[in-house]
């Protein structure tokens, strides 16, 4: 492979956006819901859990709690993340992260009307 190809930069988007969680119990079992989802990864390490997606995650609480057998809400959420890539937008209910900035933009209010 020629060196401008290994490490040249890609302008296109990789529709993809994930999370990465601690390895505890919250952490795992958020993973094990997140893992019957289509088009989800997990990639577990010692300390950590990648949760990867294409497009859109979908982080529902409920479906959460009903998993962990006790109350998981935003706050939660947070506690067990410490890094994400994609735009993260929260909800009471649950979170989203979004590959792309334009999927998300009825959400975030992002115009995407060219101004002139």
């Amino acid at each position: 492979m020629s060196t401008e190809m290994q490490f040249g930069a890609s302008v296109g988007s990789s529709n993809m956006c994930g999370v990465t969680l601690m390895n505890n119990q919250n952490g795992y079992v958020v993973a094990e819901v997140m893992a019957r989802k289509p088009d989800v990864k997990i990639t577990e390490f010692p300390s950590m859990i990648r949760v990867d997606g294409h497009n859109v995650l979908v982080f529902d609480f409920d479906e959460i709690t009903d998993a962990l057998g006790a109350d998981f809400e935003l706050s939660d959420f947070e506690e067990i993340m410490s890094t994400h890539y994609g735009r993260m937008v929260h909800f009471d209910d649950h979170t989203m992260l979004f590959a792309n900035p334009e999927d998300a933009a009825e959400y975030i209010g992002f115009d995407l009307k060219v101004v002139e």
